[in-house]
Order: C-alpha cells, then sequence, then structure tokens
C-alpha cells in the first residue's frame, strides 16, 4: 500500500466522508440535518452499523439470508468458496461460470468459454481485490469486516442470451422505486428509473437513462414482493433481482448506491428520495 493510501486510510469516517462529498458533489455535507438522499447516505453510514449488514453484503454470506427469507429457489447456485486463486480446479469447473470476490464490488471474472479463459489475467485481478478492503474507498462500513474470499457461481443468461438485473430503493420495507442498468457492453452505461407501475421517473442520476423502450419484466410484481420482504425494518436498501426466462434470482444488497456521492438532474430529486429515508 501507497503512502498516499495509507494516509487515507487513517482518517476518521466523518471527516473522510465531509471531504469527498465536497470534492464529488462540489457542496458541504450537512450531517446534523441531513435533507438529500445523498446526505442520508452518509449519516447512514455513520451511524446506523446494524451488525448484520455485514453479513448481508457478503456475496457467500447472504445466499443464507435470501435462502431463509424467501427460498432457495431465487438463490444462484454457488459452484465453489475458496480462500485463495489457486485452490480453484478449473478441470472441475463447468464451461461456464462467474467468479466473484465475496467482499467488494468489481472483483468479477466472467467465463463464458472456459478454452479462451486468461487464467494468469483473471488471478491478477482476483488476487488484487482479495488484498484489498473495500470500505476504504466510501466507508461503507458494512465492508470492513467481511472476510475476503473467491465464489464461483453458475453463469446466467436468458434464451436470447442477455442478463438484466432490476434494482428496487427500497425504504423500511416499500419499494418505492427501480431502475435498470442497459448498455453495459457499449461502455457507455445507461440508467433507467421507473415507477412501482413502470413508468419512467423523470430524473437522472450521474448516468444518462436510455431513450430504448425498456420491457417491464414478467416477474415485476413477484420482485416488489420479495424486495420489500428482505427490505423490512432497514432504512434504506437497494435490493437486485435478476429475471431469466420468468425465473427470478437475487443479485443482491446494496446499502450505498454510488457510495452516495452521485449527482441527481434535476437536483431536486435528491432531496425529494431523501424524504423516503426516515432517520
Amino acid at each position: 500500500m501507497g503512502l498516499k493510501n495509507k494516509i487515507k486510510n487513517i482518517i476518521p469516517d466523518k471527516i473522510y466522508l465531509k471531504l469527498v462529498y465536497k470534492k464529488r458533489l462540489g457542496k458541504k455535507l450537512n450531517l446534523k440535518d441531513p435533507k438529500t438522499f445523498n446526505e442520508k447516505l452518509q449519516w447512514l453510514k455513520l451511524y446506523d452499523r446494524n451488525p448484520k449488514y455485514t453479513a448481508l453484503v457478503d456475496k457467500y454470506e447472504v445466499k443464507k439470508y435470501i435462502e431463509k427469507q424467501i427460498g432457495k429457489q431465487y438463490v444462484i447456485p454457488t459452484l465453489g468458496v475458496y480462500d485463495k486463486f489457486d485452490e480453484i480446479d478449473f478441470d472441475k469447473l463447468p464451461n461456464q461460470f462467474v467468479i466473484k470476490c465475496t467482499h467488494d464490488s468489481g472483483g468479477l471474472v466472467i467465463c463464458k468459454d472456459k478454452s479462451k479463459l486468461n487464467i494468469e489475467e483473471s488471478r491478477d485481478k482476483i488476487e488484487n481485490c482479495l488484498n484489498t478492503n473495500y470500505y476504504y474507498q466510501g466507508r461503507e462500513w458494512p465492508y470492513k469486516n467481511v472476510k475476503p474470499r473467491i465464489i464461483i457461481e453458475k453463469y446466467m443468461e436468458d434464451n436470447k442470451g442477455c442478463l438484466f438485473d432490476y434494482k428496487f430503493m427500497c425504504f423500511n420495507g416499500e419499494a418505492k422505486l427501480s431502475f435498470v442498468c442497459t448498455d453495459r457492453d457499449k461502455k457507455d452505461l445507461k440508467v433507467t428509473f421507473f415507477d412501482k407501475e413502470w413508468n419512467k421517473m423523470p430524473f437522472e442520476r450521474h448516468y444518462k437513462s436510455s431513450n430504448e423502450k425498456i420491457d417491464r419484466p414478467k416477474q415485476y410484481e413477484l420482485m416488489i414482493q420479495l424486495a420489500e420482504k428482505l427490505s423490512k425494518d432497514i432504512p434504506f436498501v437497494r435490493v437486485d433481482f435478476y429475471e431469466v426466462d420468468n425465473q427470478i434470482y437475487f443479485g443482491e444488497l446494496t446499502f450505498y448506491p454510488g457510495c452516495g456521492f452521485e449527482e441527481f438532474e434535476p437536483e431536486e430529486w435528491d432531496e425529494k428520495l431523501g424524504e423516503f429515508i426516515k432517520i
């Protein structure tokens, strides 16, 4: 770890968040009387420290919670869990799979054809992630004590070779709105927000929304019900699902989307969504 990172990592959470908030959003962070969505996410990082959140952001441990709360049928099958990359026996894996780190966001290798997988590049990426504590990037404290491990999951796609995830913004057990990410493969990510009736919402958050028609998922109502069950008694959490050939699969729980540093356009929506978070 470089000297700059060592210094950054010892800065107290509150000071660090104030500095980054000012740099990213261009304004002072109000923690005494937070009003906006982004401000309240920073407040939750500091003061809503429910110990169960650590297991809920762990990509392996959370599966136990999902199975208990809504059922095993919504859990993507796990092919293996490892402490080190060299423990993986690739000969025993199917032709397609996904490698993830359990403790971060971004430690991901998607293998669609094992014969073409660059194992050395995969090792470098995964081992780098294993040696990084994701908590220090945005002070998302639930990640601080997650045990760094590797999880390999079944590769998922629908019969058209696609995989869409639907992200539900839940406030104390109520899914107020959702969004869909598209155009990832074009390196021009679009993020489009919808209300509970699948009407496109009149704002954007950091990324442009899509001008293309996005079909409502066939299992949308069930997704809402499941998201609300999983988010009960949590001030705010984003619940993600995939829909694969009419079957729902759980994706992840995210407590601080965009780390609470993403601007809204129009800006007034930052406060409108903030009103939903009761602290």
